[in-house]
């Protein structure tokens, strides 16, 4: 069964290659149709034979994990290609490899390196033990403590091949992995390039010196001739390597024993010339001028003077000084002062060297390697150096932290067996012991060296980085045992192995990270050869490396790849620490014996390491992995890998949340947590999108945004609807650049659906404190007029519940972001004091660079008794305190009588009242009012153009002391709810409900006297409106009117004849919301009311505190 599964990664009908998703390949589900009905087979299940799709049976479950298979990275088509030749497939066998091969022997290989054999004497020479065991010691336990956090998370779960990428990006996720993988990759090139210098040194230097190309003139140009040497040979070897690589990486991986073997037998020839040197040390004699280490390349005889037969001739020595071989010649006056002596370059372990070779012994560039303790007669200090004579001289300056960046090379590898966890039988078993022995082994060997070194090598021998005092020999080599060329050839082959395998594994570590898709510009490398080779990440890795050779300075690339390696490391540590500290159900690794502590000293030590190696190339590499995260984040696919990073955005938000519900955000604190009511069409798109711009606009208050919308129906029906709806908003939200969360509500109407989601948005303490809907457009041509019964009970709901409320009119007016308002102002009329939020949100929307050019208005209201003037400077004095930059105008509203026009307004609105309670009257209560209105209609007038005027149903604000006062024959018509209603198909939440749907035809209902006495006799029959054309041609006289309701009209009159007077052109005009009645027997005219307060005007938002201040002037 997970063949079929694996075979569909690259196939036509399988999912992207290499996304990354663990489904594709896990055994526990997706079970093919064949398997399917054979489940389905037998009448014992047949309990749950409807859910066998989704849920498989256990023995179909156990018989997939059985057959699991899988095969390493970057080879599972070449396997295929292998074994489908000839037309017929081969089983694939299962792997076979255990602990001692599988990773132990290959972490052997990569950990011993070029640095042993050519740099760790050198190291030792200039630090001494004390700091060398230093250095070695904390190298090793950094990476022995990587291991031990690499342990635990390859033990958690299988690991496919992919070594470090694949449990960094699993355990921290795709920006991390993405990053830290390309680091790791970095890493292994530069290690290639390391390596291939190596086998140049050693092949130019111990081998065939005749084979340099440059030769230099004179000593000064030793060093630059030796850097183009390795240059041209470099790139040679490079591309030799890479074309071996390249034709068939299978001839690599057969002659990697062979490798071993050679570096195997290296160190086994160290150690027994350290035993022989104990009762019989080599004989490699050095010569010293004074205390000064002389290079053997320009003589033979360690002497000034030599006698042939009977006289006494000058030697080669005294020629190299002095200017002929003559005895009265000039010569150099340290050599005229200072006698030649030779002494033993290996004097052995029995020697009581070790004191000596102690403490380090830093060197600048271009100073002379001397011999501590010889007596010699120093030069003045002025006496220039003459670099063109034998000396052995310091080609660079030396210091502890680069000497830890030069040698931390040696001990990386670490990650080979995890690399082969593919190839193991049984690899959450393989992987720790391996890893951890041959960690313990080289540790034991690299400490054992240090101390061995010191102890049988003369210092200025160690000190002489290339051996020119010991005739040109492989330092390390003068020590083995039979002969210094076990060391030079084992080493040559060693690092030519080395540097194969990096170019080897840097392409298949490449091809796995194009192939998980998250890094896009990366996706050409993810193909390659028809049987799965990465040909062109090899070419990508070939010409990286040849960065490397460039550098062509062995010392120099190492603390570069000493940099990657270690931020490598550094995330395991990490990775292995969060997924401890979360404590996830997941983590449940077989490896027993780690704990966060470790992994976190583990990472704060190769962090320590980064900046000791070279501070300059740590925030180099930290700046490229930061790049990489930065622009996967941005860029890159979207993955799931159930890693830590979200598991510790899971605990952090826990964390946050728990800490909000200690009480409520401080004034200083408070921002506009927007609860968003959207209303979609029958195809669930957003019918205004213009209300997520707006959002957008006031995000400047950086707090939490919810959108909202409701679906009628039950849950069941409706739940595809609601997915779609769900999708539809989050686009449009990401569109938008709108940061937050969709929530759709399926309820059996709407006004209880927006209840829910006013009363259960949010979580905890992150709770919305705002909700922001449209205006209800067309609120009066709803037969059933429930639009605007629930925007009424929206806005009571949020004033019971202490939240602020933004209505927007004329929202499709509304700017998107990409328009700008060149000029203009967002005028905010301040009628009553709410919280200040009034104030607030002007300051946010100037925040965006839709109205980041409008200036601000601000304008309050004088009655008759305030002083207009000390009002302005005082408003002008709480401006100042709260930093915010605004015109001030106090408008002066004086007592005026009330006008006809507002008499007029208010009558038709309680017309339309009484029409609306009509409608839904029962028989009875129907022939009591029309009695009621017959009554109070005696007296009245003709009303001119009945035809003309438009029955629209309003509300009435009243408050609680408005039905006391009203006379008793008043008639106030109340919608009775147990009434039955008509059927709604209102489409929204507390809606945006505004237009979107065709208005139902308008009914023109008219009355006259005779008309009621005819309705009184009807019954219950519909009202036409043919038989009441003629209700407006009788009206009650304007001295019956309901005088509260007068007043209420009187003000939203004046007050937006004062606003259309001065803020008719303003781009946003911002006011108070005056609140519903608190009885409900005015709501028919509160909609009204509201309708003439923002009358012409284009865009308005009333603004409705929450009850608390959200803005003051203090710091």
């Amino acid at each position: 069964m997970l063949n079929n599964l694996t075979d569909c990664e690259d196939g036509d009908g399988g999912a992207n290659p290499g996304d990354g998703n663990p489904k594709e390949s896990s055994p526990f589900i997706n079970s093919t149709d064949s398997e399917k009905g054979k489940e389905y087979d037998g009448k014992n299940m047949a309990l749950f034979e409807e859910e066998m799709d989704t849920s498989p049976m256990v023995s179909s479950l156990l018989s997939g994990l059985a057959n699991y298979t899988n095969l390493p990275q970057g080879s599972r088509e070449h396997e295929e290609a292998e074994n489908n030749e000839g037309g017929k497939k081969k089983p694939v066998q299962a792997p076979r490899m255990g602990t001692f091969m599988g990773v132990y022997l290959p972490c052997l290989q990569n950990i011993f390196g070029v640095i042993l054999f050519l740099r760790l004497t050198w190291v030792v020479g200039i630090a001494g033990i004390m700091e060398s065991f230093c250095m070695v010691f904390i190298c090793c336990s950094c990476t022995m403590l990587t291991a031990i956090s690499m342990s635990a998370i390859a033990t958690n779960g299988v690991v496919p091949a992919g070594g470090s990428y694949y449990m960094i990006s699993r355990s921290l996720g795709p920006e991390f992995g993405g990053a830290v993988g390309l680091c790791f990759y970095l890493g292994t090139t530069f290690a290639g390039a390391m390596y291939i210098l190596g086998t140049i040194e050693i092949l130019l230097a111990y081998i065939f010196p005749a084979m340099a190309i440059f030769k230099a003139e004179d000593a000064s140009g030793e060093a630059a001739a030796l850097l183009n040497n390795m240059r041209v040979y470099g790139t040679c070897v490079l591309t030799c390597m890479a074309t071996v690589v390249f034709v068939g990486v299978k001839y690599v991986n057969k002659f990697a024993l062979v490798f071993l073997g050679c570096v195997i037998l290296s160190i086994l020839a160290i150690y027994a010339g350290v035993i022989k040197s104990a009762f019989d040390p080599p004989n490699f004699p050095i010569c010293l001028l004074g205390n000064r280490t002389l290079s053997r390349h320009g003589f033979d005889i360690c002497a000034k003077l030599a006698w042939e037969g009977n006289e006494t001739v000058t030697t080669r020595l005294w020629g190299l000084f002095c200017s002929s071989r003559f005895l009265n010649a000039t010569c150099d006056e340290y050599f005229t002062l200072n006698n030649v002596t030779e002494i033993q370059g290996i004097p052995g372990a029995a020697s009581g060297l070790i004191k000596e070779n102690l403490w380090s012994t830093y060197l600048t560039k271009g100073v002379i390697v001397e011999r501590q303790g010889t007596p010699s007669i120093p030069l003045p200090e002025t006496t220039p150096l003459n670099l063109d004579q034998p000396y052995v001289f310091s080609d660079m300056t030396s210091y502890f932290t680069l000497l830890v960046g030069i040698y931390f090379p040696s001990v990386t590898g670490i990650m080979a067996g995890s690399n082969r966890s593919g190839d193991l039988r049984d690899a959450q078993k393989s992987i720790p012991t391996g890893t951890i022995l041959a960690i313990a082994t080289t540790s034991a060997v690299y400490i054992s060296s240090v101390v061995l070194f010191g102890a049988c090598i003369e210092g200025v021998v160690l000190r002489d980085k290339f051996g020119e005092a010991v005739n040109g020999n492989l330092v390390v080599g003068t020590l083995a045992w039979p002969s210094p060329w076990v060391i030079v050839i084992g080493s040559f082959f060693s690092t030519c192995g080395a540097g194969l395998q990096s170019l080897t594994g840097a392409p298949r570590l490449l091809q796995a990270i194009s192939r998980d898709g998250i890094v896009p510009f990366l996706r050409v490398f993810g193909h390659g050869k028809a049987n799965g080779e990465p040909t062109w990440a090899l070419l990508l890795t070939a010409c990286i490396c040849e960065i490397g050779i460039l550098i062509a300075s062995l010392d120099e690339v190492a603390p570069i790849l000493s940099m990657f390696f270690l931020m490598c490391y550094m995330f395991v540590n990490l990775a292995c620490a969060v997924q401890t500290l979360l404590r996830t159900p997941n983590w449940r690794p077989r490896f027993r014996y780690y704990h966060w502590t470790l992994s976190f000293l583990g990472m704060s030590l190769c962090l320590a390491l980064m900046f000791i190696c070279s501070w300059y190339y740590a925030l180099v590499a930290m700046l490229i992995a930061g790049l990489i995260y930065k622009y996967i984040e941005y860029r890159g696919a979207e993955k799931e890998w159930g890693d830590g990073i979200r598991g510790l955005s899971l605990s952090a938000a826990r964390y946050a949340l728990l800490r909000l519900e200690e009480g409520p955000p401080h004034t200083k604190n408070w921002r506009p947590q927007l609860l968003v009511l959207v209303r979609v069409d029958q195809d669930q798109n957003v019918v205004h999108p213009q209300l997520l711009s707006l959002t957008s606009q006031l995000k400047a208050g950086k707090g939490l945004t919810i959108v909202g919308s409701v679906l009628e129906g039950t849950f069941l029906d409706n739940h595809p609807q609601a997915q779609r709806a769900e999708e539809s908003i989050r686009r449009l939200m990401e569109a938008e650049k709108v940061k937050g969360f969709c929530q759709v509500v399926i309820s059996s109407n709407l006004r209880d659906g927006v209840s829910h989601l006013i009363q259960s948005g949010g979580l905890g303490g992150l709770q919305h404190n705002t909700v922001l809907v449209g205006w209800p457009r067309n609120w009066r041509q709803k037969e059933d007029h429930q639009t605007w019964r629930n925007f009424i009970e929206l806005v009571r709901e949020t004033t019971a519940g202490h939240l602020a409320l933004l209505v927007t009119k004329n929202v499709s007016m509304f700017p998107g972001n990409p328009e700008r308002f060149s000029e203009g102002s967002i005028d905010v009329w301040w009628i009553v004091h709410d919280g200040g939020m009034l104030m607030l949100l002007p300051f946010l929307l100037k925040h965006h660079k839709v109205w980041r050019k409008c200036k601000m208005r601000i304008f309050t209201v004088a009655q008759m008794d305030d002083n207009s003037i000390q009002m302005k400077k005082d408003l002008t004095t709480f401006l100042y305190h709260l930093r915010i930059t605004a015109e001030v105008e106090v408008v002066e509203m004086h007592e005026s009588d009330i006008s006809a026009y507002t008499y007029e307004k208010t009558l038709v609105m309680e017309q339309r009242s009484q029409i609306l309670k009509q409608m839904h009257l029962t028989k009875n209560e129907r022939e009591r009012e029309i009695q009621s209105i017959t009554d109070e209609s005696r007296g009245s007038i003709r009303r001119k153009n009945p035809a003309n005027t438009r029955l629209r149903l309003n509300v009435p604000e009243e408050s609680a002391g408005d039905s006391e006062e009203k006379p008793e024959e008043e008639v106030q018509l109340i919608h009775d709810q147990s009434a039955p209603s008509f059927p709604s198909s209102s489409p929204s939440p507390g809606e945006e409900p505004e237009g979107g749907e065709a208005a139902p035809e308008k009914v023109h209902l008219t009355w006259t006297k005779d008309k009621v006495v005819a309705e009184k006799n009807k019954g219950p029959s519909p009202v036409s409106s043919e038989g009441i054309k003629d209700f407006f041609s009788m009206k009650p006289e304007w001295e019956n009117l309901n005088q509260s309701n007068v007043r209420r009209m009187h003000t939203a009159v004046r007050l937006n004849e004062a606003i259309v007077k001065k803020s008719q052109d303003a781009k946003l005009v911002l006011l108070n919301m005056p609140g519903p009645p608190r009885n409900r027997k005015g709501d028919e005219n509160y909609m009204e009311f509201l309708e003439v307060l923002t009358e012409h005007l284009d865009r308005v938002m009333l603004v409705r505190g929450g009850g608390r201040e959200v803005i003051t002037i203090y710091s």
